[in-house]
């Protein structure tokens, strides 16, 4: 059991780099899903390790170098094989991309030993996850995939989406972290129902369904922004769980110093 977030973690390696390998052999449907299958189980073996209490120095160095691979190399590899033309434009895209995820990685990894950090700075990430950005630098090839040739899959389309994305992993725009969302219990229903619609879609349009899944993912930035904004302005509610400040920003102007009065976080005028 104590090695099994490793395993996890050395699956998603191989399923990232066997991308690479795929899209050289033309199959590129799999190789779009052996990226979307790291980035799942990348999302698995930290939370993994934690629930058993396997955490390891080696496993986060593990983890990082997986990262650097899954999710920079074989990204990088897989669009200078088929939309970035193979070409030495190409490649000095492809090497930018690459060194846009490395970075952000060891950036990443500094702000894990940085203790004053205020207490809200884990519920963003600084930059867009590697994950995630590797799915969005991958969203040309998506579009290619579904609908064929068009102005999406032109290099220069190509290219600047290519460094839109790695200018995203190097910045320091806050992105929300999982574990900041929260499913009220009167919507578990409602819930399900948008799991099964996207059951549906991963068999039918699966590619289809990353493309608007990337989109949605940009379109949460601005918020991601004004909510970190809003926190870092206001020490008091550093320390409180992120539904109960969310019900905070919601009330009313009027209400709002007796929603933070309840929570015992200041006194109502």
């Amino acid at each position: 059991m104590f090695l099994l977030p490793s395993t996890i973690t050395i699956l998603a390696l191989c399923g990232g780099l066997s991308a690479v390998k795929f899209a050289l052999d033309g199959k590129l449907g799999i190789a779009l899903a052996m990226i979307g299958a790291a980035a799942v189980l990348d999302s698995l073996d930290g939370r993994i390790a934690r629930l058993l209490d396997a955490t390891s120095k080696i496993g986060a160095e593990l983890d990082s170098l997986s990262d650097a691979i899954s999710f920079g190399v074989a990204p990088a590899l897989v669009l200078y094989v088929t939309l970035l033309d193979g070409g030495s434009a190409g490649w000095i895209i492809a090497l930018v991309y690459a060194v846009s995820i490395v970075l952000r990685l060891a950036r990443f990894n500094t702000l894990l030993d940085d203790d004053s950090a205020p207490a809200y700075a884990s519920e963003f990430f600084v930059g867009v996850p590697a994950p995630a950005g590797a799915l969005i630098a991958l969203t040309p090839l998506a579009a290619y995939i579904q609908w064929g040739d068009g102005w999406w899959s032109s290099f220069y389309v190509v290219a600047a989406w290519t460094i839109l994305s790695a200018a995203l992993i190097v910045s320091r725009v806050p992105t929300l972290a999982m574990k900041t969302f929260a499913v009220p219990k009167r919507m578990a229903a409602a819930l399900l129902v948008v799991v099964a619609l996207v059951a549906a879609a991963l068999v039918t349009y699966p590619f289809v369904l990353m493309i608007v899944l990337v989109f949605a993912y940009l379109a949460h930035i601005p918020f991601a922004v004004r909510s970190k904004r809003w926190v870092a302005a206001r020490p008091e509610v550093w320390d409180v769980k992120p539904a109960e400040r969310r019900a905070i920003r919601r009330a009313p102007t009027g209400d709002r110093s007796r929603s933070a009065a309840r929570l015992g976080l200041r006194r109502p005028r």
